[in-house]
């Protein structure tokens, strides 16, 4: 991501890989002194390495920049990442998952009380699905084992921040092809994101 040498007057965003990209795209269109470091999106695999990883890299970074913050929500941390964020003095952004971030958490709580068997995909999961799913859950060498993580969802749903786009469109309905559901499309756009970055920089 784009970085200056002189980091004193920037701000580090120590973020999700997942929403890295976007963030860096937002940062850039607003003219923000912010410079995006991404951690691993595949931390979400196992969300207890969170927490650590987001310590050791603010730690690095705090030296050099005159702000650090975190693009993470709590993202299945069970508030490790709140007590590593209150104790460097760093904030975080709000929400339990980016799902919150991207919808907003009155949304999220509305399609899952409507249908509790709903799958969340998110751009980035579209894009990634055959890596970030497939492959980790190993459902490319053992296909049988479908019913054993998705026999109890019911429908996709994707939170669409580029829902014109074509080929994530395509991808979205290969995705739900593969595990057998029904997919819904929820534009949602990036604002959500944009908000919460901006948030988090203004403060």
């Amino acid at each position: 991501m784009a970085e200056t040498n002189d980091r004193s007057a920037r701000v580090a965003l120590v973020a999700c890989g997942a929403l890295a990209q976007p963030a860096a795209r937002i940062a850039a269109a607003a003219g923000w002194a912010l410079d995006v470091h991404p951690l691993p999106p595949l931390l979400h695999n196992s969300p207890r390495e969170i927490a650590p990883q987001v310590r050791t890299l603010v730690e690095r970074l705090a030296p050099s920049y005159d702000r650090v913050v975190v693009g993470y929500a709590d993202c299945g941390t069970y508030g490790a990442i709140d007590e590593v964020c209150t104790e460097l003095g760093v904030p975080r952004m709000d929400g339990l998952h980016c799902y919150d971030v991207y919808a907003g958490s009155a949304t999220i709580e509305r399609l899952m009380t409507e249908e509790p068997g709903t799958y969340l995909l998110t751009d980035f999961l579209v894009r990634s699905f055959a890596r970030t799913v497939e492959q980790e859950l190993g459902l490319d060498r053992w296909p049988e084992l479908r019913d054993d993580y998705f026999g109890h969802y019911t429908r996709v749903v994707w939170l669409a921040q580029r829902p014109e786009d074509d080929e994530l469109q395509a991808l979205a309905e290969d995705a739900a092809r593969r595990i057998g559901l029904p997919l819904v499309v929820l534009p949602t756009g990036e604002s959500g994101l944009a908000d919460a970055l901006s948030r988090l920089v203004s403060d």
